[in-house]
């Protein structure tokens, strides 16, 4: 990651989707606090990152880096974990059934994917894939059902749902509008972690010798 990267856009990156992805528009502008279920994907997403690869935060913060790139690095290690917090709130259903349900579920696939341990390219297409049919799930299952028009889609819907009472699944209507920022906010998100710094075969070597040499300029 060069320095520009690092000490300016990336942070201010993840900055706009910490701002954009709690945001709701209704008959006006809300900004949603992340629930704890998000904190704990977090956790779970970030350590399938370093597990996998897709992160290396040793090569962010380390002995052998000034105090200010440790600074630099840290802020990027904060920014990306607020970001994916608020990634998360804003594709978790607002309420019902479905917000317990896709809990659970984003839950199971991220432990999966702890345990797997794959490659950074999985990872990130995993992360994308789970974003991805949550976001379809909130903003356009869930939404059809909850708008008092409808259309073709809900009324497909409903012969398909037939017998299940229909407030468990319908969450408050929102504009449009909110769905696109979540939409820009979930692809800065997935532009930001392929942004991240990686790991390579080296980096533990490298890691041991830093301290090392920290140890005997002391």
């Amino acid at each position: 990651m060069s320095r520009a990267l690092e000490v300016f856009y990336v942070p201010l990156l993840f900055l706009t989707v910490t701002l954009v992805g709690g945001l709701r528009v209704a008959d006006r502008f809300v900004f949603v606090r992340p629930p704890l279920s998000a904190l704990v994907l977090a956790v779970l997403l970030v350590t399938a990152l370093v597990r996998c690869g897709a992160l290396a935060p040793q090569r962010l913060m380390h002995p052998g880096r000034s105090t200010l790139q440790n600074l630099s690095g840290a802020t990027v290690l904060m920014t990306m974990f607020a970001a994916a917090v608020q990634a998360f709130n804003s594709v978790i259903p607002e309420s019902g059934l479905p917000r317990l349900g896709v809990i659970v579920f984003l839950f199971v696939l991220l432990l999966n994917t702890i345990a797997a341990s794959i490659d950074r390219t999985h990872v990130l297409r995993s992360t994308a894939v789970i974003h991805g049919s949550s976001f379809v799930l909130k903003f356009i299952v869930l939404a059809e059902l909850s708008d008092p028009a409808g259309g073709w889609l809900k009324r497909a819907l409903l012969a398909t749902l037939a017998g299940v009472t229909l407030g468990t699944l319908t969450q408050e209507p929102f504009a449009p509008v909110t769905g696109y920022a979540s939409f820009f906010a979930l692809a800065l998100f997935l532009g930001g972690l392929a942004l991240l710094p990686r790991r390579y075969d080296g980096d533990e070597q490298a890691l041991v010798a830093a301290r090392q040499l920290s140890g005997g300029t002391k």
